[in-house]
């Protein structure tokens, strides 16, 4: 993707998710780097093919980083993923069907829109200009991960929804 996002960034995502890589870089961005265990099987509906931090590595810089995505279950909270890096927390939790909160050190950033395809967009609180870290690891993570998710109730309905013949 060179598509800007935000202050005039230009972001560039290469997302392979049979092969479990993904690099998020651009000019004055820390290079981030997530990449699969290889030889594990991928799981067709997480861009990146897992959602088990054992099976992943994330990177900065060269840099290991901490990652933490949640199991993806019922709520839309438990689809939220962790990221430390340098002492600095970023959390993507979905707020919408297709849109994930970006916060660092949980102070609200932006909504960025991944439906897993390699591309990410952007919408940036006015007052709350992105670092390069910031847009850096949140685009990665929007990549990885995508973004939204069904409400619970909703999430409830079709499982009962299955249940009943």
């Amino acid at each position: 993707m060179n598509t800007p996002m935000g202050r005039d960034a230009d972001v560039r995502i290469e997302l392979d998710g049979p092969a479990g890589t993904l690099r998020v870089s651009g000019p004055g961005l820390p290079v981030v780097e997530l990449v699969r265990t290889p030889g594990t099987t991928p799981v067709d509906h997480v861009p990146i093919g897992t959602r088990k931090a054992a099976l992943l590595a994330l990177t900065v810089d060269g840099a290991p980083a901490v990652l933490r995505p949640a199991r993806g279950r019922l709520l839309r909270r438990s689809y939220r993923v962790d990221a430390v890096v340098g002492g600095v927390r970023h959390r993507l939790v979905p707020c919408s069907y297709a849109e994930s909160r970006l916060t660092r050190n949980g102070r609200r950033l932006g909504t960025l829109i991944s439906g897993g395809d390699g591309r990410v967009d952007a919408e940036w609180l006015p007052d709350r200009a992105p670092e390069p870290l910031d847009l850096a690891v949140g685009t990665a993570l929007a990549a990885a991960f995508g973004t939204g998710a069904a409400p619970w109730w909703e999430t409830v309905g079709d499982i009962v929804a299955e249940l009943i013949p």
